[in-house]
């Protein structure tokens, strides 16, 4: 694999994520549009493919949008093609398992319920929250979704 040239710096990268949920794009969107221009790929096609992964995949309160965010941009930069490629398929579990336990060292977990402080398993409801000045200020999501970026190029900068 090459060395991964980025264009800016691990807190840019986190800045420009945030920039990007605050504008209304989801938890996922925000990671992948952040890195789109740099893999080549448009705006449009990357927010089509995170767009399922928001709100811990649909709403499911699963695994948080960010970290999916995250692990669609490591798979795009450095991920493998080839069914038959062990060892390259072992080496990307292990680059997805780092970067999870880095978001899990800041925060404690990477599931979209737990970082939401959310009881109940499972999605409540498939209607996504209107974005208001309240929402933005109850939710965690937007610093998850500059540190998701932020660990995301760290860890290309550094491989």
């Amino acid at each position: 694999m090459d060395k991964i040239i980025l264009k800016k710096s691990p807190e840019e990268y986190g800045k420009i994520a945030g920039e990007l949920f605050g504008a209304g794009y989801n938890c996922s969107q925000a990671v992948l549009l952040t890195f789109a221009e740099e893999l080549g790929m448009s705006l449009d096609m990357a927010a089509r493919l995170s767009s399922s992964f928001g709100g811990g995949m649909g709403r499911l309160r699963e695994v948080c949008g960010a970290v999916s965010g995250m692990f669609m941009v490591a798979g795009l930069f450095c991920g493998y093609d080839d069914p038959k490629a062990y060892a390259e398929k072992t080496e990307h579990y292990k680059r997805i398992q780092e970067l999870a336990g880095r978001f899990r060292e800041l925060n404690g977990s990477i599931v979209c319920r737990e970082l939401l402080g959310l009881e109940q398993k499972g999605a409540s409801s498939y209607v996504p929250e209107k974005r208001t000045e309240e929402y933005y200020k109850k939710r965690p999501c937007r610093e998850l979704v500059e540190m998701a970026a932020c660990i995301a190029a760290e860890y290309l900068i550094g491989i």
